[in-house]
């Protein structure tokens, strides 16, 4: 795997996070913490949820470490939710690209429920863009059902955007 492409993904990422949060801004307060059948109890949760594990792999794999779980009620509106990802974005996207092709094959282990998972670098930085297409997908199927759709989230549709 080489450095551009973990870039390229995250670029992708970001892209498709944007489209669901701006689809989200459109939402009421109501539909933001309406329950649904989804894991995360609602539209505020599921956003506040990709930005947690985007966290936490920014922690475990360049600064040491896991933190605490963030609390989905510390974030009343999708502006909230926003700012906080913004400056975790910024501070992940700095480790992103500063990445070598060297570094990103570089095996890795960390212990998760007393196991040891092994992988190189690249394998669990895409894991963070897999994770965060499933809970957007989620996102968008329920802003869908709001009737504000983010649209498709296709990476070949970022590719032509670029």
């Amino acid at each position: 795997m080489k450095a551009a492409d973990i870039k390229l993904l995250y670029d992708y990422n970001d892209w498709a996070t944007a489209r669901v949060m701006r689809a989200a801004d459109r939402v009421s307060p109501e539909q933001f913490l309406a329950r649904n059948e989804f894991g995360w109890e609602n539209l505020r949760g599921t956003l506040v949820h990709i930005m947690q594990a985007e966290i936490v792999w920014r922690h475990r794999l360049f600064e040491g470490g896991d933190i605490d779980w963030l609390n989905a009620s510390d974030f009343p509106s999708v502006d909230a939710i926003r700012d906080r990802r913004d400056t975790e974005i910024a501070a992940l996207r700095r480790y992103i690209e500063g990445l070598s092709d060297e570094a990103v094959n570089a095996p890795l282990a960390f212990e998760r429920n007393e196991k040891t998972i092994q992988a190189q670098l690249w394998q669990f930085l895409a894991h963070v863009v897999n994770h965060g297409t499933q809970h957007r997908s989620e996102c968008a199927a329920l802003l869908t059902g709001f009737g504000h759709s983010p649209g498709d989230l296709d990476l070949v549709l970022f590719l032509g955007s670029r």
